[in-house]
């Protein structure tokens, strides 16, 4: 079994998480943050490793899981008009797929890159509900199928642009995403 009772998980097709209370078979049993206990299989949750975050009803969207989004949130500092430094977030995700899951055996190439897309597309809906305006897209050089579908769906997000990331921290095969909202 991959989930632990007591372990703090976060849910993969819907905004939220919990803690495991329960394990019959094949489903795990998850106390939501309304206090709810409910269903789930192993496919439909994520661990939650980190330390920063507190599992919190108003927290939820803030949790980055390293099963599913193998992510890095820092601040960088810029100068703001006023001359003061300003801190910036910056969020990283790193979609190569034994990143995101502990076991990738049996899947086909179609459902590994649409683990990754879903993932992918996870990240960002919560970066933008954060107004978050720098990401990292690590996705790997390889044939160069899930970077073009990255790209693809960053073309249909309003104010999106990206480009190569630094080559010099990143080499090939990272996208820097600048996202602009408008007021």
């Amino acid at each position: 079994m991959r989930f632990q009772i007591g372990e703090k998980v976060i849910f993969l097709h819907e905004s939220g998480g919990g803690t495991v209370r329960k394990i019959s078979e094949l489903t795990y049993f998850v106390e939501d943050e309304t206090g709810f206990e409910r269903p789930f299989s192993e496919s439909e949750l994520a661990k939650i490793h980190s330390t920063n975050y507190k599992l919190k009803a108003n927290e939820m969207n803030e949790l980055l899981v390293n099963d599913t989004i193998e992510t890095v949130r820092h601040s960088v500092h810029k100068e703001s008009k006023t001359g003061y430094l300003k801190p910036i977030d910056v969020w990283e995700i790193d979609l190569h797929i034994e990143t995101i899951t502990e076991s990738h055996s049996g899947l086909t190439n179609g459902q590994i890159l649409n683990k990754q897309l879903t993932i992918f597309r996870s990240f960002v809906t919560d970066a933008r509900k954060k107004h978050i305006r720098k990401l990292i897209v690590i996705h790997g050089i390889g044939e160069g199928v899930l970077k073009e579908e990255v790209r693809a769906i960053l073309k249909k997000i309003d104010g999106a642009e990206f480009f190569d990331a630094s080559y010099q921290e990143y080499g090939k095969g990272a996208t820097q995403v600048e996202l602009r909202y408008s007021i």
